[in-house]
């Protein structure tokens, strides 16, 4: 089975291919570039550094959300893009799972955390069952202290990582007291195509894929142009 993977769900473009239990290669950019410029380029070289043709592949896996909306968009575009043109079927990955897998074999409850902004972050708590990765809580978007407070509750060290991570280190510092946690290094903070590709392996194994007509993104709440949109039109009316 060979999966082309990809993630832009936030900061991170992420792309890579993998092939049953290889990875074939991974190429993950965090810099100055918008997704629309980068996505498209980034797989086209890994196919070339591994001389992979696209129409050779099984599936498309993509982060599905939730995260930065821009991001999400440019990302299922690009899937749902390949997929049609391939006529290849699309796993979809919760973002919040992708990160998370990206921190195995723990006994600590994992907190993925990306940035909502006003203060909020975009969470799930996880922890591993035997050989299993396995979401304790519902997808969340609530404040950082609420999050700190929630983790907590698991009454587990805790491992923070994530975009929120350098956004709201500080404030965890200062919440999280004397609680014993820790914050991922580099190598395994950010969004990685690798565990995207590696969770849709599982998940089409279940048979849990779509046609690329109907795979949307979870965007968990509503954007900011929406949500002033709806406070506009209630002073209107």
């Amino acid at each position: 089975m060979k999966i082309l993977a990809l993630d832009s769900s936030g900061n991170v473009a992420s792309v890579a291919i993998i092939e049953d239990d290889k990875l074939l290669i991974e190429l993950t950019m965090n810099y100055k570039k918008t997704h629309s410029q980068t996505l498209l380029p980034m797989i086209d070289s890994i196919c070339k550094m591994v001389n992979v043709d696209l129409e050779s592949l099984d599936y498309i896996a993509a982060a599905s959300g939730p995260g930065s909306f821009t991001g999400l968009r440019i990302g299922v575009a690009t899937a749902k893009g390949l997929a049609y043109a391939l006529n290849k079927p699309i796993i979809g990955v919760p973002t919040l799972d992708g990160l998370a897998y990206n921190i195995t074999y723990t006994d600590y409850l994992i907190c993925p955390i990306m940035d909502a902004k006003r203060n909020q972050v975009y969470t799930a708590f996880y922890l591993w069952e035997k050989d299993v990765l396995k979401r304790q809580s519902d997808y969340l978007a609530i404040e950082i202290n609420e999050c700190i407070k929630k983790a907590k509750e698991y009454n587990k060290p805790i491992i923070f990582l994530g975009d929120g991570v350098p956004v709201y280190k500080d404030r965890i510092k200062e919440a999280i007291g004397d609680w014993q946690y820790y914050f991922a290094p580099q190598s395994c903070n950010m969004q990685k195509a690798s565990s995207i590709g590696s969770l849709g392996m599982l998940l089409a194994k279940e048979g849990k894929f779509q046609d690329s007509m109907e795979f949307v993104p979870f965007y968990l709440r509503k954007s900011q142009a929406e949500r002033e949109y709806e406070a506009k039109t209630r002073g209107i009316l």
